[in-house]
């Protein structure tokens, strides 16, 4: 009876006619009041997440609401509020959400079979091939990497955004917040390598903690949500408003130029040009978008002011896979675009609830998530073992991969020109076994089509190695769907 009273007392304090706490069956809604990519996505503010505990995170499905919705709920600090906080953070209640809601948490069964995480293969199934492996110390291995991935959330308690008053992303943020972990692992995999890992029990590395630094909550900082809003003006971005993936990237292509002004590349805070694979500025015209090896050497000699034939690449490419949920058919792709060694993962969740997804397991996608809410943290000072915890995370959540937004983005890394080579190589390949319907594709230049460039810019060394069965499988399992692309 007790909780019985919490409840209603919650629900009837937060809910009204217009912002319900209810599921939306996006089913229902119609084709034709869908936002396409490059327009903003304004979700109903979840309002659990504002007395729930960080932790656990709570998803629904959004549908567009009117455009006076189209405003985060913003809650206040009142004395009401930090009662219900203080019974909802007790244990009894805790177990009642954990049983209407659900934890998140995933539970990791090596009967599942292999994990990709951004590119990387964690043996963890047991099989007849792999009986003498010790698959708990390489369980161990794969926990290790995932929770080295640096993990942005949620905060609360920085210097106001522009001209409003807004002090904390709670509601709103989570897509902007997903993209900057995206950027993270490059800048990573760039100053520290793929095989870096967090080791509590030596000094942190310099290059960690300057990457950290610039993900800042404040202006100073070259990658704060600040900055991030700034840029994205153009595209839609404001505070307390949701934003859609492909918006997302275009705002990290022009807060990228904005700070290209320095001469010293070395003291760049991106050391890598930006490729957003979408067509021009006015979007695609149709169909999948076009990797185009005459655009990506520009941009790199543009990075550079003339001064390199090619740099370190950041290959960004948002997607629109169906309208009402991800067509089928593009499944068994988006699985093995983790197992690219350029695999930087996805910008993706459920509509409304932006997660970043870095690998896979069978048909299950891991991901690192945005919506727990914390203390904004100054990494500046000696001890920075403390203030870095909050950028790890070694709950491993998951999410069906047949269930995510159909508009998403992917990531890619390429360190050199040899390494833009082999993921060229390999997308041709995969959009060869893609029954015609490729994520996307490659081409010498805008006057070659895709298959040309396959059969003639990439010559006969596709690169694949023992990779090739695993997308050659692709094609028994992507089926005959019809082809759900939407314009960008």
């Amino acid at each position: 009876m007790v909780l019985k009273s919490i409840y209603e007392k919650i629900i009837g304090a937060t809910c009204s006619s217009k912002s319900s706490v209810e599921t939306i069956d996006n089913s229902q809604v119609p084709a034709s009041s869908k936002v396409v990519s490059g327009e903003s996505k304004y979700p109903k503010a979840s309002l659990w997440s504002g007395f729930f505990p960080a932790g656990f995170s709570v998803y629904e499905t959004y549908n567009e609401p009117s455009s006076s919705e189209k405003k985060a709920v913003y809650f206040g600090n009142s004395g009401w509020a930090a009662a219900v906080r203080k019974v909802v953070n007790s244990g009894s209640m805790r177990r009642f959400q954990e049983r209407v809601l659900g934890t998140g948490r995933t539970e990791i069964s090596s009967s599942d079979g292999d994990i990709w995480l951004l590119g990387v293969c964690h043996n963890i199934s047991q099989q007849e091939s792999t009986e003498n492996v010790d698959t708990s110390n390489e369980f161990a291995a794969f926990e290790q990497d995932f929770s080295s991935k640096i993990l942005v959330t949620y905060r609360k308690g920085f210097d106001p955004i522009g001209d409003s008053k807004y002090t904390s992303d709670v509601n709103w943020g989570c897509m902007l917040r997903s993209s900057q972990m995206l950027v993270a692992q490059a800048l990573l995999f760039h100053k520290l390598g793929r095989s870096w890992r967090k080791n509590i029990d030596r000094p942190l590395d310099k290059e960690y903690i300057e990457i950290l630094q610039s993900f800042g909550d404040s202006e100073a900082s070259a990658f704060s949500i600040h900055n991030l809003l700034q840029a994205g003006k153009g595209y839609g971005l404001a505070v307390g408003s949701w934003v859609g993936p492909y918006a997302m990237c275009r705002t990290w292509e022009v807060l990228v130029h904005n700070q290209r002004e320095t001469d010293n590349l070395v003291e760049q805070p991106l050391p890598m040009a930006i490729y957003v694979v979408s067509g021009d500025e006015d979007g695609e015209h149709g169909g999948a978008p076009v990797v185009c090896i005459e655009d990506a050497s520009k941009r790199c000699y543009d990075f550079s002011r003339g001064k390199l034939v090619w740099m370190p690449l950041l290959l960004l490419v948002p997607l629109v896979l169906g309208l009402d949920k991800i067509n089928p058919r593009y499944i068994p792709l988006l699985q093995s675009t983790f197992k690219f060694p350029q695999s930087l993962g996805i910008l993706g969740g459920k509509p409304g609830a932006s997660t970043y997804l870095i690998g896979i397991q069978g048909d299950k996608a891991l991901y690192l998530d945005p919506h727990e809410v914390q203390q904004v943290v100054n990494i500046n000072g000696e001890s920075q073992e403390t203030s870095t915890s909050s950028y790890h995370s070694n709950v491993i959540r998951h999410i069906p991969l047949d269930s995510i937004d159909p508009s998403l983005a992917i990531g890619f890394y390429c360190r050199d020109k040899d390494d833009f080579d082999d993921f060229c190589s390999r997308a041709s390949k995969l959009a060869e076994v893609s029954n015609g319907a490729p994520l996307f594709t490659v081409a010498q230049s805008r006057g070659f089509l895709p298959q040309a460039a396959s059969n003639n810019v990439l010559g006969s060394n596709t690169g694949f190695q023992d990779d090739d069965s695993v997308v050659m499988d692709i094609a028994n399992e992507a089926g005959n769907n019809e082809d759900d692309w939407q314009l960008l």
